[in-house]
């Protein structure tokens, strides 16, 4: 093969690997249970079950990785699957697949109800409203078939000062009381530093879900923040561990996408896919309880219960060429700091929930019910996209995004 053609081929896959979610394109399982011969859904003879970790404050401890709520109704087995593996942190909303997810783990626990006990539950609402947060709550509990959830949390937080209210703290507290309820925090995808920060000073809340991943790991603000919540003894939940992009970045890399390459070959010679490599830097933070991950099929599950057994550490060579390719590639991920780009244009578009519905779109490759998510936003908020001028935004933006750009894609795509 001649140099042109080798570079040709690096550089071609490298781009399918960044659409598919950067390792996905492999057969992520395959490489980890090679040694054992099987695809069997059932773990190796002998296999151990997924680790666990101490949440917090809350002397429990829960398995490092938790199942994300994209499954239905049909999904009975990977419930099943998941639970036997060791994966006892179950982590759902209500507004997931429109409640059906919710409904599926009640269905689950209907006709395996000892397993209730064995699971770490935890839903969500969007609310902060006292009185909806007793009308959510029931509701959810109802739908899953329980008489109480582990960890209640208050969805898309993205103000700790503006929700989390001393009328939210009473509401809580009564809610454990009442014993629907065992502990109480909230999820961040965007200004996590700042919200965690916040929570941290509280002294109230329990739990938090925020984006965390080996871009946002490297900031400065958010170590600041980890070690603040771990004084506070709030036990932390990762999300959005792969750190998928919001922007098409890959026509301007060129040679140096050998690098990632180079990186990806390392990973696979120590039996990690990109993605499982990913994983396993973020379990590299003791203070991580668990990662939240969602898994629509059993490959994916495991593949996910595979790093989490592998021993093979990440070397410090390898975390670093994650960093330098964190900085290489920080132009199409946006990091959530919706505070420095919103105020810059005068907060009259929520830019960073836009970029989260491209992310959302190029990841997940569902752009109805992307589109479900722009068309929330309100009208007159939408119309104001195309006569807003990001050029400050962009200025200040800390990862180089195109700003103006991805807003006038999103408008047009999801319009």
């Amino acid at each position: 093969m001649s140099d042109n053609k080798e570079s040709y081929s690096r550089r071609d896959f490298i781009r399918t690997a960044g659409a598919a979610g950067l390792g996905s394109v492999l057969a992520p399982f395959g490489v980890l249970n090679a040694a054992h011969g099987t695809t069997s859904t059932a773990p190796p003879p002998g296999a151990m079950v997924v680790p666990t970790r101490p949440i917090g404050k809350t002397n429990v401890k829960v398995s490092i990785l938790s199942l994300g709520g994209v499954l239905g109704m049909s999904d009975q087995l990977m419930f099943r699957q998941a639970l036997k593996m060791g994966v006892t942190y179950w982590d759902t909303a209500d507004s997931y697949g429109l409640g059906k997810n919710e409904k599926a783990i009640g269905k689950y626990f209907a006709r395996f109800p000892d397993d209730r006990k064995k699971v770490f539950l935890v839903t969500k609402t969007a609310t902060a409203n006292p009185e909806k947060l007793t009308d959510k709550l029931n509701s959810s509990l109802q739908k899953m078939n329980t008489s109480y959830v582990d960890l209640y949390f208050i969805h898309h937080v993205g103000n700790v000062e503006k929700k989390l209210t001393t009328d939210v703290r009473a509401w809580a507290e009564k809610a454990k009381t009442e014993g629907k309820i065992k502990f109480f925090g909230f999820s961040a995808h965007k200004n996590m530093e700042a919200n965690m920060l916040a929570a941290a000073g509280l002294g109230w809340i329990d739990g938090i879900m925020m984006s965390y991943n080996y871009r946002l790991m490297q900031k400065d603000e958010m170590k600041r923040a980890m070690d603040a919540c771990v004084r506070a003894g709030i036990g932390l939940t990762a999300m959005k561990t792969q750190a998928a992009f919001s922007a098409n970045f890959y026509a301007s890399i060129g040679k140096e996408s050998d690098d990632a390459v180079t990186m990806i070959e390392g990973f696979l010679s120590k039996g990690y896919t990109p993605e499982q490599a990913k994983l396993k830097v973020v379990w590299d933070n003791p203070h991580i309880a668990s990662i939240c991950s969602a898994m629509p099929n059993m490959t994916i599950l495991q593949a996910n219960v595979a790093a989490a057994l592998n021993r093979e550490n990440l070397s410090q060579g390898d975390k670093q060429r994650l960093g330098q390719y964190a900085q290489l590639t920080a132009p199409g991920y946006c990091a959530g700091c919706a505070n420095i780009c919103e105020s810059a244009a005068n907060h009259a578009v929520p830019i960073s929930d836009i970029m989260r519905y491209l992310m959302y779109d190029r990841t997940y490759g569902k752009p109805a019910l992307t589109a479900g998510y722009f068309r929330k936003i309100q009208p007159d908020v939408r119309r104001r996209i195309a006569h807003t001028d990001f050029s400050k935004a962009e200025q200040r933006c800390p990862q180089r995004m195109p700003i103006a750009q991805l807003m006038q894609e999103a408008s047009e795509r999801f319009a």
